[in-house]
């Protein structure tokens, strides 16, 4: 065989082998599926965090605005309840409050709607606001809950939320938002159900949990709407489907949201030394109401770097406050700083110690009259040449101010006179018959003995020499306090996290 035949039968054996395709049953590797049947065809758009973590197919175009974002990521099952119509009749009577309350939300649920898919949990949640505050961070209800989440003292500090003389972080944008999360993350982990997460998050974790082992004893379902609970909360979840709903379907309400771009409203801006807030607000060319709109926690005139190193800015406003902070040498940048009462005063004694009038000391301070201050409360003074440093942490994290009556009550006995009565005996010692009526197990008709022995209890000026010093509670006092017989006890609850609203 001479070469060229050869060079023909190796080529021949070489295109029959590129043409063989693997069996089923073979254990030769299979041929790669050709790269290009998976390439996308057009414009390629970013998907965010929960649409790239499921399983269905991304839209490539992006969201027209928030609201549209916001129904994109509607994963809660809807309740429908004839409760649910009601609120939806009540809210779209109400056209101006919708206007108010979806344009007071524009500065933060941009923010919130990014944290909810950075979590992958249900944009709805982004609602809850409208429910619980109507989106003001200021709102305070009558048991004491605060801010646009609406947190109680305890639950705030259980979820690290800080709350001192100089700032309450249940009102705090950022702060308020993660904590609110977290403890919607956490009912959810408990209850396995969005709905039971939000009747936990109004009633009390404890309260639903017992709820559902009254039903479970009965027999009966534990589904939300299956729950014997408090009016509010039986309320609270149809309120929000029905404001989901609205948002869902403006057009079938007659209503018209504000246009909310898919964009964040503010940025962070470091802070790395105290600054008033007038002039805060100035060097970012915003006016202080709409400043302390997106810094809502701060409760003095000066920011206190130490304790609250960021400020929120509109977006736009954020590199002007940079480009201005440093070209500013026009003097001090916070005319206020903070003194901690070595011993307890009064208010006119420490007014006169810091170059103040009483009556400014008490109004930002917040000082009731006729009070002491008690030893280590920490008060808003001018800042001086003396006091130039900015404060420290542990001030502007810890700081407390506690007062202690300036008259207090005291125990004493007294006789009552001849022909004296239960209404002159009280007259005379300037306190109600119904104080001693009750001081001393008596009927409000029983006729006194001259010279009978009574309980009463008389005001006592204290000193401020006298007056307890450090912290505890401003209604304390070195004497027992005149009794009151409520009827009523309180007993402390044990483990788990604190209710969020006191019922």
């Amino acid at each position: 065989m001479n070469l060229r035949h050869l060079l023909l039968l190796c080529s021949a054996l070489w295109l029959a082998g590129c043409a063989t395709t693997t069996t089923p049953n073979s254990t030769a590797p299979a041929t790669r599926t050709s790269a290009a049947s998976h390439i996308p065809q057009g414009p390629l758009t970013p998907l965010n965090s929960k649409n790239a973590r499921s399983s269905q197919v991304a839209s490539l175009a992006a969201p027209a605005d928030l609201w549209e974002r916001i129904r994109r990521g509607f994963a809660m099952p809807d309740l429908e309840q004839d409760l649910v119509q009601n609120h939806e009749q009540w809210y779209s009577s109400r056209p101006d409050y919708i206007q108010r309350m979806t344009e007071r939300s524009s500065k933060y649920l941009f923010h919130i709607v990014e944290e909810l898919e950075r979590r992958d949990m249900p944009t709805e949640l982004a609602l809850l606001p409208y429910i619980e505050s109507a989106f003001n961070p200021q709102a305070v209800s009558s048991a004491k809950a605060a801010g646009m989440w609406q947190f109680m003292p305890a639950t705030g500090t259980y979820f690290d939320l800080k709350q001192n003389a100089f700032r309450d972080d249940r009102r705090d944008v950022l702060a308020s938002t993660r904590a609110a999360l977290d403890y919607l993350q956490k009912l959810h982990g408990m209850f396995g159900d969005w709905h039971l997460a939000l009747a936990a998050y109004n009633w009390g974790e404890g309260s639903v949990g017992r709820a559902i082992k009254r039903n479970q004893a009965l027999g009966l379902g534990t589904s939300y709407a299956e729950l014997n609970m408090p009016a509010e909360t039986r309320n609270y979840v149809p309120k929000l489907q029905a404001v989901k709903n609205i948002i869902a379907r403006p057009e079938t309400f007659s209503t018209e949201l504000p246009l909310i771009e898919n964009h964040p409203y503010f940025q962070a801006v470091d802070l790395n030394r105290d600054i008033d807030i007038a002039l805060a607000a100035k060097l970012a060319d915003v006016r202080e109401e709409d400043f302390r709109a997106l810094n809502p926690s701060l409760h003095k005139p000066v920011i206190l770097a130490a304790g609250t190193p960021q400020i929120l800015l509109p977006w736009d406003n954020a590199n002007i406050f940079r480009r201005n902070l440093d070209a500013y040498d026009k003097g001090q940048f916070a005319s206020w700083t903070v003194w901690v009462l070595p011993r307890t005063m009064s208010t006119a004694d420490a007014a006169q110690r810091v170059g103040m009038s009483e009556y400014d000391l008490r109004n930002v301070n917040n000082i009731p009259p006729r009070m002491l201050i008690k030893s280590g409360s920490a008060l808003m003074v001018p800042r001086t040449s003396a006091m130039d440093a900015d404060v420290s942490g542990q001030v502007a994290d810890t700081a407390r101010i506690a007062f202690a009556p300036e008259v207090v009550t005291r125990r004493s006995t007294v006789k009552a006179r001849k022909g004296d009565t239960i209404i002159s005996l009280a007259r005379r010692y300037n306190i109600s018959s119904s104080e001693v009526v009750s001081w001393n197990d008596l009927r409000a008709n029983t006729a006194l003995r001259a010279g009978q022995s009574l309980v009463v209890y008389l005001p006592v000026r204290m000193s401020a020499a006298a007056a307890p010093s450090g912290g505890g509670s401003s209604k304390s006092a070195p004497t027992k306090a005149a009794p009151r017989n409520t009827g009523k006890s309180t007993v402390a609850q044990k483990g788990g996290t604190p209710s969020k609203r006191k019922r």
